[in-house]
């Protein structure tokens, strides 16, 4: 900014800040009325200035309400493709008879006449925005002074401080989203940046890795931006997929970074956050602990355990304390809530990945005034994949199916099953099912009937032996929606016993 006009706007916020006065009741909120006018001015002599400060300013933003107001009315006219100068301008606040609270038809003469380049606009606008937000952060700081002197019984200090970080966070974000156009050239270095990547790694996964080789395969990784449903109805495994993925994710990120170290690669690191609702945070590290040591965790929650498990144990406990794995298992966290966690996390540790367990347990934003669930989980899901795209991490939501699956004979879930899938489906870039035969076959023993002969009860019990041990310990995962790819199934090995997913050596033909 060379504009002396400018350089001097600033001189007043020095000297003032330079001032010890002492006491904060005395000092006035950052503005600075003469910016803000000489702004006004460059917009009213020129309305191409308007198109250099629209996409950061708001009437709210002025320090002088007149200003504001001035500014709105500007914009309008030139919306509708007027011309915005005092002439029009005058006859626009007579007409709704507010031209005598703006100053008159004098005052929008005045405003005319500071002459500012259209060049330096952009600079004020800065200024003005920059002055708004000082504002905003004194009031946010009395308020969290005020309230912290409040003492209540039902808010305690680290609601009060989650609440102010929601204000900071909803502040720093104000204008973030309003990234406006991208030219296409950088678009295409972009994609082409990413194609090249992918092309030096072939055969690798290039997104966040799930550990689980056909899935890999079939995903291409877990890429960022991407909002992913994984679903299913209880005991098929939900959450311990999830929690496989979270793992093997939190120890490739660790082996990336001491990697990318070493080579001077650019690969995926990160922490991995696990949002669980349902479970608490020490159930799933015990889980965690079982798949990785193999030991039962049937026997580790009764304390049967021989010296060999317990070593395994101690060994595993001691290896999984470098992963970047990050658990919080609060209670209907509200989705507001989370995003402002997971941009703590990102600012403090980096950030791969998110889990979230699961999407039904989560609380809509505070403000949110929907009118039924449908339209709140709507809200959610919406949230979910608009903090994939703004963290750039992938999102992994575990989502509830409807009992419309037990009524029919073939359970295998359908997108039409997803419980309360208002927007689940449309939000999502992948939905995935969990889906294990076993678990229904076993329940579905077969009796011999009264009048059924021997020889052919046999024949059945022998048909419903034979498919259970071809479905023992498998699982199956669904891929019915992928936006960037290809649909199928995908076959796993499941250990119930240390509710460990795995790869699956396919010795038979493909399963169908």
């Amino acid at each position: 900014m060379t504009d002396p006009q400018l350089d001097a706007l600033f001189a007043p916020i020095e000297a003032d800040h330079g001032e010890a006065t002492g006491l904060m009741l005395e000092r006035t909120p950052p503005h600075n009325f003469d910016a803000e006018a000489a702004l006004l001015g460059a917009i009213l002599n020129n309305n191409a200035a308007y198109e250099r400060v629209s996409d950061i300013l708001r009437p709210e933003h002025f320090a002088d309400a007149r200003h504001g107001r001035i500014f709105e009315a500007s914009g309008k006219l030139i919306e509708r493709g007027q011309l915005a100068n005092p002439v029009t301008l005058s006859a626009f606040f007579r007409q709704d008879e507010h031209l005598a609270e703006i100053g008159g038809p004098q005052y929008l003469a005045e405003l005319s006449n500071n002459l500012v380049s259209v060049i330096n606009a952009g600079d004020y606008g800065k200024l003005v925005y920059d002055l708004y937000l000082r504002r905003e952060l004194i009031e946010i700081g009395e308020e969290t002074v005020n309230e912290a002197y409040r003492y209540e019984i039902e808010t305690d200090a680290a609601i009060q401080i989650e609440k102010t970080e929601q204000k900071l966070f909803s502040l720093a974000t104000a204008g973030a989203a309003e990234s406006g156009f991208v030219a296409f050239g950088p678009a295409l270095t972009k994609a082409y940046e990413n194609i090249e990547h992918a092309y030096k790694n072939a055969g690798k996964v290039v997104g966040v890795t799930t550990g689980l080789r056909d899935i890999d395969r079939k995903l291409g990784g877990l890429h960022p931006s991407d909002l992913l449903i994984l679903a299913g109805r209880p005991s098929m495994g939900k959450t311990a997929l999830a929690m496989n993925v979270a793992f093997n994710a939190a120890i490739s990120s660790h082996q990336n970074r001491n990697t990318g170290a070493e080579e001077g690669n650019e690969l995926k690191t990160g922490a991995i956050a696990v949002f669980s609702l349902e479970m608490a945070a020490e159930q799933l590290a015990a889980r965690l602990l079982s798949q990785a040591a193999e030991v039962s965790g049937d026997n580790m929650r009764r304390g049967d355990l021989n010296e060999d498990d317990f070593q395994r144990l101690v060994l595993a406990t001691q290896e999984l304390n470098t992963v970047p794995l990050y658990i919080d298992d609060t209670p209907a966290l509200p989705v507001s809530t989370l995003r402002t966690r997971c941009r703590r996390l990102k600012r403090q540790h980096g950030l791969a990945m998110i889990v979230v367990d699961y999407l039904q347990l989560l609380a809509p934003p505070t403000n949110f005034r929907g009118d039924g669930r449908v339209q709140e989980v709507s809200e959610i899901t919406r949230m979910l994949k608009a903090i994939a795209k703004e963290l750039e991490v992938p999102v992994l939501a575990l989502s509830q199916l409807s009992r419309a699956v037990e009524q029919r004979e073939d359970k295998r879930p359908q997108l039409s099953d997803l419980r309360e899938s208002g927007s689940i489906e449309q939000d999502a870039d992948v939905v995935m099912f969990i889906y294990r035969e076993q678990y229904y076959l076993e329940r579905a023993e077969p009796a011999q009937r009264p009048e059924e002969a021997t020889d052919k009860f046999g024949e059945r019990y022998s048909q419903w032996q034979e498919r259970l041990n071809h479905v023992y310990n498998t699982a199956e995962v669904i891929i019915a929606k992928q936006r960037h790819g290809p649909v199928g199934n995908v076959r796993l090995f499941f250990d119930g016993n240390y509710t460990k997913f795995g790869d699956l050596d396919h010795i038979e033909e493909e399963y169908e």
